[in-house]
């Protein structure tokens, strides 16, 4: 076998057509092709599926028992294969508790150099705090006192601590002491023998008196060290005067503790800083920094009153609500009165109860009554206790869904750990400052951290990786994320960079990583930072094959694949492969070569517009690290949104706008970011976001259930005279009812079969052989063909048997002409790769009727396309806006950019240095703003122009 090459041969997993491969080892290879073509089963589903095989082959004997429940691809054989790692597009955790830091393992490096170079503060009186053996401590009294001082060496027993404290007393008493301080005032040990219970006191033993001479140094070191022990740790020293007057005091502890109040600290290890662990996170939220409460917006619709149905997710005449109305008349108003119209006191009773009783009343259905008096709790306090007590996961669930919110923890102010944790400081930064920082100004910050030489010698290793780590995360475009930054909230392409980033950083070599398109959601200005992390990752030993678009990473690799010629069940094949730069300079047949050789290009669409001269306009927007912006779109236009990432692009329309509009439009329940108000909603009916998430989650959904389309299927079928005969009406020919469908798979067409801790594994149905139907059904023919066998078609297929019915055949033709012509129309949504969902939205809302006044909103729509596929849905996106509507599109792809009507750039960097509009108008306009946008704007217009 030669060491030097990944052979693949008989490749035939999905769509490939029994296709042979090579990829040279150690190398920056491309997989690419049309959408659909099968990029993704080659590189996903059959390299590194088998490559993750062969990792738990050479792991141990405990890591072989999972193997029987990975799916083995389907390929003759594939040699020199390495152990595998994938780093996909889809989000790395839905785990609340994950952070950029605890994936990259950042986080866990800079919590042992808090515990071990971190000084810790008092949070009371924010002075470092102390502890020091008994050697230094008299040390320490001969340094800070003048020879000769009369000192008083105590013990402190309570601080601001109720008792009578009889045991003490005794205690001190038998073990020989004679005088005690207590509030202030010293006292003989023989003259009291008990406090007084309710008040707090303050209690000192005073253990020795002495002045401070060097022939006294045993003497005081004696009293220094029973004072430690009696003390629990402390000693308190106060120099007095001849009247016995203090001079001046001080304490210290062999525990670390406040020298000023005693505020005795945790022991300092680095569980103490992790949110994760009891130990170190806030015992409010447990280490969330948010906690689950009921928002008072979600219990009344105050348009309505009681009587018509004001209480949400609850009945008009249910026992709370008959309570609800008792409430309003007894303050004097009327309970078929909208709740907007009463006093604020009633919605205030309503939601938190009121301290005075009450008479209710409350008649049942079969006529009996009961009366009652009693305080009203309130229904925020209501649901408040339901969730507490309740032991019903379905009733905590309903009430999470429908009347809680996430709100910062008041206790620890969202930062997730205890007071002791936020005490310790570095240089003076807390972790939780440290974690708030951009990557880049982190950097910056270790970079510049002075530390002793002791310190140094204890840190550098941790400082060394934790440099390495954060250099990664720059390298690939991320410096304006923050460590503290939740895992949730990262985009796609944010994740797989994180993961990327974290992968370098691990430092493994001859490993095989295949990478699903790394550049999602990077601008063109990171481009370069991205190609060299990957290089970086090749020249460690390792095999980089990545599933990929973007023409500057193809133009950077080593060697190519380039799948096609069509996508779907026409693609498959081999079209191209080679080293890159064979294809750059001979396209050999390759659609993907003639685009990187300029053959092909996308150019600047002619546009038809509806005039308007109206414009939405949002004012005022703070969310995340938007400057409070003001933005005005013009409606009826194709308007793209640009900006380097995490500029704001996201929470200006995706996080602001889109939830404000659902809620100015459509009353919606979501919380849109900050912002003061819009302008110009009577312009607009209505808003939808087209983006990527599948069009189902199960089996069942498919495009053609999606798109409407097959009632249409349907009703064609119960219209045959076999169907009549037999008395089948539409619904005989419904997968999702009893009648025809195959009982035993419930119309999937497949088995569950559920793995435990693995992804669920689904097989062909061995009654119905994946026809979803049962026999009889499948007797009824259409044109020589079942219900099942239409469900099998490519929409191209089904286009050409469908021809002559222009309700099926128009929705055929949409989904042809976005390019998905190649998807059979019963293929499970389970298997749509994101683009292909969006696009499947795309074709429902065209076979809409128009009123010309609907906002569509995507976000990054050009994620996982071919050059081929964004001019087919440069035309899509086109016909909605010559519809009159108006498309708004996050997009950082310049084909997208270059054919906009109106452009706004955000910027000018990332982060908190971001937030801000840099230019707007149109691409000729922007391209001579100087904003980074612009400037690679400049390049695509120029060559343009010159190939015009």
């Amino acid at each position: 076998m030669d060491n030097k090459w990944i052979r693949i041969k008989g490749a035939r997993e999905h769509n490939l057509k029994n296709i042979d491969v090579e990829i040279p080892k150690n190398t920056l290879s491309v997989i690419t092709g049309l959408s659909g073509s099968g990029k993704s089963t080659l590189a996903l589903d059959t390299i590194y599926a088998e490559g993750q095989r062969r990792y738990l082959e050479s792991v141990s004997s405990y890591a072989r028992q999972f193997l029987g429940n990975l799916k083995k691809p389907d390929v003759e054989f594939i040699e020199g294969l390495s152990p595998s790692i994938a780093i996909e597009q889809k989000s790395v955790s839905h785990n609340p508790r994950s952070t950029v830091g605890t994936i990259t393992e950042i986080y866990d490096y800079i919590r042992v150099l808090f515990a071990r170079v971190g000084k810790a503060y008092c949070p009371k009186c924010n002075i470092p705090l102390q502890s020091s053996t008994v050697d230094e401590i008299v040390d320490n009294i001969f340094k800070n006192f003048k020879e000769d001082a009369r000192l008083y060496i105590f013990a402190p027993i309570a601080k601001e601590k109720k008792g009578e404290f009889k045991k003490e007393l005794h205690n001190m008493k038998i073990s020989g002491f004679k005088r005690v301080e207590i509030d202030g005032v010293i006292y003989d040990l023989d003259e009291i023998d008990s406090l007084e219970k309710s008040y707090r006191h303050n209690i000192n033993l005073l253990v020795d008196r002495v002045k401070l001479r060097k022939d006294n140094f045993e003497r005081i070191f004696e009293a220094v060290e029973l004072c430690l022990k009696e003390g629990d740790g402390f000693v308190e020293i106060r120099e007095m005067d001849n009247n016995e007057n203090v001079i001046s005091n001080q304490t210290y502890s062999e525990n670390l503790a406040c020298p000023k109040c005693g505020y005795s600290f945790p022991e300092i290890n680095p569980k103490l800083f992790s949110f994760n662990s009891p130990y170190g996170a806030c015992s409010e939220c447990h280490g969330l920094g948010f906690k689950l409460e009921v928002e008072p917006e979600y219990i009344f619709d105050i348009n309505k009153s009681l009587e018509d149905g004001a209480a949400l997710n609850m009945g008009k005449d249910t026992f709370m609500v008959s309570m609800m109305k008792d409430v309003v008349r007894s303050l004097g108003e009327d309970p078929s009165k909208p709740l907007k119209s009463m006093p604020s006191k009633v919605l205030n009773t309503l939601l938190y109860g009121t301290d005075k009783e009450i008479d209710f009343s409350f008649s049942k259905r079969n006529g009996d009554s009961y009366e009652f008096t009693r305080e009203f709790e309130g229904m925020v306090n209501w649901y408040e206790r339901r969730y507490r007590q309740t032991d019903s996961r379905e009733i905590k669930e309903w009430i999470e869904r429908n009347f809680m919110i996430q709100k910062t923890c008041q206790a620890c102010n969202g930062k997730r750990l205890r007071e002791e944790a936020l005490s310790v400081r570095i240089d003076g930064y807390s972790i939780y400052d440290l974690t708030e920082m951009p990557i880049s100004e982190l950097k910056l910050f270790f970079d510049a951290l002075k530390l002793s030489d002791f310190e140094m010698e204890i840190a550098h290793e941790l400082l060394r990786e934790i440099n390495r780590r954060l250099t990664f995360l720059v390298d690939v475009g991320l410096d304006y994320l923050t460590l503290g930054r939740n895992a949730t909230t990262l985009s796609g392409g944010e994740s797989q960079r994180v993961r990327l980033a974290t992968q370098i950083g691990s430092g493994l070599t001859g490993v095989t990583y295949v990478l699903d398109e790394p550049t999602i959601g990077l601008h063109q200005r990171d481009n370069d930072r991205l190609i060299n992390t990957l290089k970086k990752l090749r020249d460690l030993d390792n095999t980089v094959i990545v599933v990929e678009h973007d023409e500057n990473v193809i133009r950077s690799s080593d060697y190519i694949i380039d799948l096609g010629l069509g996508a779907g069940v026409n693609g498959g094949r081999v079209i191209f492969q080679g080293p890159t730069s064979n294809l750059l300079e001979n396209s050999n047949g390759s659609l993907t070569g003639k685009y990187l050789r300029g053959e092909k290009r996308i150019n600047i669409l002619d546009k038809k517009r509806v005039e308007k001269n109206s414009s939405l306009k949002i004012i005022g927007a703070k969310h995340n690290n938007l400057k409070n912006v003001t933005v005005e779109i013009p409606l009826g236009k194709f308007v793209v949104i640009t900006g380097v990432s995490g500029s704001g692009k996201s929470s200006l329309i995706m996080d602001t706008l889109y939830p404000a509009l659902q809620k100015e439009l459509y009353n919606s329940r979501v919380r849109p970011g900050e912002y003061e108000k819009i302008e110009g909603l009577e312009y607009i009916d209505s808003v939808i976001s087209i983006d990527q998430s599948p069009i189902g989650r199960t089996p069942r959904s498919n495009p053609a259930t999606y798109t409407g389309v097959f009632d249409y299927i349907r009703e064609l079928f119960a219209a045959t005279p076999e169907a009549k005969i037999r008395g089948y009406d539409k619904g005989r020919f419904s997968f999702n009812v009893k009648g025809g469908r195959c009982e035993a798979c419930k119309g999937h067409g497949v088995l569950k079969i559920e793995m435990q801790f693995l992804p669920d594994v689904y097989v062909t149905c061995d009654v119905c052989k994946g026809k979803r139907y049962n026999k009889e059904t499948l007797k009824v023919t259409y044109k020589g063909k079942n219900i099942s066998d239409v469900l099998d078609m490519t929409v191209d297929e089904a286009l050409d048997f469908f021809k002559n019915l222009p309700l099926i055949k128009n929705v055929l033709q949409l989904l042809q002409d976005v390019g998905l012509g190649y998807i059979r129309l019963g293929q499970s949504a389970t298997t749509l790769s994101g683009g292909e969902a969006q696009r499947i939205k795309l074709t429902s809302e065209l076979r809409k009727k128009s009123t010309g006044n609907t906002v569509y909103i995507l976000d990054e729509p050009t994620t996982g396309l071919h050059f081929e596929d964004i001019k087919k849905l440069i035309k899509v996106l086109n016909i909605l806006v010559e519809k009159g509507n108006t498309v708004i599109v996050i997009e950082h792809e310049m084909d997208i950019i270059k054919n906009a009507d109106y452009i706004i750039d955000l910027g000018p960097e990332g982060g908190e240095n971001g937030g801000y509009i840099v230019a707007t108008g149109t691409p000729e306009e922007v391209a001579e703003s100087g904003t980074y946008t612009g400037y690679y704007l400049q390049q695509v217009l120029s060559k343009e122009r010159i190939s015009k």
